[in-house]
C-alpha cells in the first residue's frame, strides 16, 4: 500500500492506540512489576487488624434419656463473619451450622458421642472442645412406694406422707376415688387434719409425674374414736330459731343473751343448714332425711314413719316431751315430732309444762322447745326471740340439775338469704355447764345431722337416725374428760353436838357438813329453833338474840345439797337444857 494512504489511516485511530497502550501498563502493573507496589501494600495493611476466632463458651456434656433431644451451646469471638459446623464425633453434621445445636430424639446408639463444633471467618478455624452425650434407658416407671397408712384417732390431730419413685418430678398428688376420713385433706402428698369421725375408709389415691404420666394405690385408714369417754348427758334440750344468716346473729347487739352464752359456751362458726325452705332443714334434725322442701305438708297430709330421735329415746327407755308454745302463731312445720307416727304423742305438750318439769325436776332426758312464730325470729325481731330465751332458756342454764348434766342446742334452722351448702351458713350454739370447754369456738364444717348425732349420742344412744349415722360428731366443743356422775359420798352433817346456850344470853354455833355436791343450802325442816334464834344463810350459822324459853328443836332433813338431794342428819344436839332432836 502507498505510503501516503497509510498515514491517513494512522491519525484517524488515536483513540485505539491510546487504549492499547493503557492496557498494556495496566497488564505490566499487575504482573508485579517492582515499581508499581502501593496497592499490595494497602492490603497487606487492612489484614493486620483482623483476629482468628476463639471460643468463650465451651460445649459441655449432656445426660439424657432414650427419647430425649439434648442441646449443645458455645460462644465465640473473632472478626465477622463466624460461621459454625457442628460434628458427632469427627463427622460433620448436615444443617448443623449455628452457635446451638440440638440433636434429634435420641436413642441407646448415640450414648457416648462426642460433639464438637468448628467455628472459622477469613483469618483462620478454631474447634471447641468435646462434649459427651450420655444416653441412658428410660426413667423407672412411676410408682406409689407408700404401702400403708397408720390409723388415726378421733379429735387428734393426724398427718402421713406419701412417698412416689420412678417418673419425672415434680409430683402432683390426688384423691382418685373414695373418700378421706372426715376432717383430713391431701396436700403435696402429706395427709393432715383432726379426724372427726370414726371408722375404716377406704379411697384411691393417684400421683402424676412432670411428664403427665400416672399411677396409683389404693389405701385405708382406721380411725377409732378417743380413749377418753364423753360426756354422757342426763338430759338434752333443743331450741330452734328461724331464717336468719350467721353474720346478723353473731356479733348482733339485737341478740346480747344469744352472744354471751356464744362467749361462754361453745360457737360453731362452720354450720350450715341443709336446704330450703325450713320443713326440711326440721325434718334433717329430727331423722337424718330432708324428707320434703314442701312447706305446706301437714301431719294429715304428710305422715313420717321414718326412725327419728324421740322413737330412739323411747326405744332407749328414755324420757322426752315435745314442748310446744301454742299461744301466738303456731307452725306446725316447726315441729317435726307432730309429723312422726311411731311415737308416744302424749308427750307432746303445751310449753307451760316446761317450767312446771323444771321447777319440779321431772325434766324428761330429751326436750324439743318449740317457740311460737314471734318468740323465734320467723315473724319478729332478734330482739324479741333474745329476749324470749333470757326469759324461758336462762332458767334452764341455771337449774342446778341441769348445771350437773345438761346440753342446750340454740341453732336456726336455715339462714336468710344464703344458699351455701343448701341453707346458707347460720349460728349454732352448743352449751352444757359441766362440760363445755370455755368459749370454744369451732372451725370444723357441720350440718344439721351432725347436731341430731350429738343428742342421740350424748345420752348414750347408739342407733342414729338417717344421715346422723356418719355425721360429723360434735365432741371437740366438750372437756370429754369431764363427769357427771353422782356425788361419791353421801350428804351428811358432820356436826355432831352444839354448845349449851343459856336464857337470856347471846348464843353462836356452827354447823358443818360433808359429802354431796358443795355449796350446800341450810333450812330448819321440821319444828322450831329455840326462841330468839335464827339460822343464818348461806353459812349455817345458829346465831343472834338469846335462847328466851325452854323447847325444843329437831333437823331430821338439813342440809340440801346442790343437786336438791336432802339426806338424813341422823344425830341429836343438846343446847343446855334444850335438846336437838332428828
Amino acid at each position: 500500500m502507498p505510503l501516503n494512504e497509510r498515514r491517513p489511516s494512522i491519525r484517524n485511530k488515536p483513540f485505539v492506540f491510546a487504549s492499547l497502550l493503557l492496557v498494556t501498563l495496566g497488564v505490566i502493573n499487575q504482573s508485579g512489576c517492582a515499581g508499581l507496589t502501593s496497592s499490595g501494600a494497602s492490603k497487606t495493611s487492612t489484614n493486620s487488624d483482623a483476629t482468628a476466632p476463639s471460643f468463650t463458651t465451651q460445649p459441655t456434656s449432656q445426660t439424657v434419656t432414650v427419647g430425649q433431644t439434648a442441646t449443645f451451646t458455645v460462644a465465640a469471638t473473632g472478626t465477622a463473619p463466624l460461621t459454625y459446623q457442628w460434628k458427632k464425633s469427627g463427622t460433620a453434621i448436615t444443617g448443623a451450622a449455628s452457635s446451638t445445636y440440638t440433636t434429634p430424639a435420641t436413642t441407646t446408639s448415640d450414648n457416648g458421642a462426642q460433639f464438637t463444633v468448628v467455628v472459622s471467618n477469613s483469618i483462620g478455624s478454631a474447634t471447641s472442645n468435646a462434649a459427651i452425650l450420655t444416653v441412658s434407658n428410660a426413667t423407672q416407671s412411676l410408682q406409689i412406694t407408700t404401702s400403708s397408712l397408720p390409723g388415726g384417732q378421733m379429735q387428734t390431730s393426724y398427718s402421713a406422707s406419701l412417698q412416689a419413685a420412678g417418673g419425672t418430678a415434680p409430683y402432683a398428688w390426688s384423691v382418685l376415688s373414695g373418700q378421706l376420713p372426715n376432717g383430713l385433706s391431701l396436700s403435696n402428698g402429706t395427709i393432715t387434719g383432726t379426724p372427726t369421725l370414726a371408722g375404716s375408709f377406704t379411697f384411691t389415691i393417684q400421683v402424676k409425674d412432670k411428664s403427665g404420666a400416672t399411677a396409683s394405690a389404693a389405701f385405708s385408714i382406721s380411725i377409732t374414736t378417743t380413749t377418753s369417754v364423753t360426756p354422757q348427758f342426763g338430759h338434752t334440750v333443743i331450741v330452734v330459731e328461724e331464717n336468719t344468716n350467721y353474720g346478723n346473729v353473731v356479733g348482733s347487739s339485737s341478740m346480747p343473751y344469744l352472744n354471751s352464752l356464744m362467749n361462754q359456751y361453745g360457737l360453731a362458726t362452720q354450720y350450715f343448714a341443709n336446704t330450703h325452705p325450713s320443713i326440711g332443714n326440721y325434718m334433717m334434725l329430727a331423722t337424718g332425711q330432708i324428707l320434703t322442701n314442701d312447706d305446706s305438708q301437714t301431719p294429715s297430709s304428710f305422715p313420717v314413719s321414718a326412725d327419728n330421735i324421740a322413737r330412739e329415746v323411747e326405744l332407749a327407755g328414755k324420757t322426752w316431751k315435745d314442748y310446744r308454745e301454742m299461744t301466738g302463731t303456731y307452725y306446725v312445720r316447726h315441729d317435726p315430732l307432730a309429723y312422726m307416727t311411731n311415737i308416744n304423742s302424749a308427750n307432746r305438750v303445751s310449753f307451760p309444762q316446761f317450767a312446771t318439769d323444771l321447777a319440779n325436776g321431772t325434766l324428761p332426758n330429751f326436750s324439743w322447745i318449740v317457740p311460737n312464730g314471734c318468740d323465734d325470729a320467723h315473724d319478729c325481731s332478734l330482739s324479741t326471740a333474745d329476749s324470749w330465751l333470757q326469759t324461758n332458756i336462762d332458767p334452764l342454764i341455771k337449774n342446778p340439775t341441769f348445771q350437773k348434766d345438761g346440753l342446750l342446742i340454740i341453732v336456726f334452722d336455715e339462714s336468710g338469704n344464703d344458699n351455701t351448702s343448701g341453707g346458707g351458713r347460720v349460728a349454732a350454739v352448743l352449751i352444757s355447764p359441766p362440760f363445755s370447754h370455755v368459749a370454744y369456738q369451732s372451725s370444723t364444717f357441720y350440718q344439721h345431722e351432725s347436731a341430731l348425732r350429738l343428742m342421740l349420742e350424748g345420752l348414750g344412744i347408739k342407733t342414729l337416725p338417717g344421715a346422723a349415722a356418719t355425721a360429723p360428731p360434735m365432741w371437740e366443743f366438750f372437756n370429754s374428760s369431764a363427769t357427771a356422775a353422782a356425788p361419791t359420798t353421801m350428804i351428811a352433817i358432820s356436826t355432831t353436838s352444839l354448845p349449851a346456850g343459856t336464857v337470856g344470853q347471846g348464843y353462836s354455833a356452827q354447823l358443818n357438813a360433808t359429802g354431796g355436791t358443795a355449796p350446800y343450802a341450810w333450812s330448819v325442816a321440821s319444828g322450831s329453833l329455840p326462841l330468839g334464834l335464827t339460822l343464818s344463810l348461806p353459812d349455817a350459822h345458829l346465831q343472834a338474840g338469846s335462847p328466851a324459853t325452854d323447847t325444843g328443836l329437831a333437823l331430821p332433813d338439813v342440809p340440801v345439797d346442790y343437786d336438791g338431794t336432802t339426806r338424813p342428819q341422823g344425830a341429836g344436839f343438846d343446847i343446855g337444857p334444850f335438846e336437838l332432836h332428828p
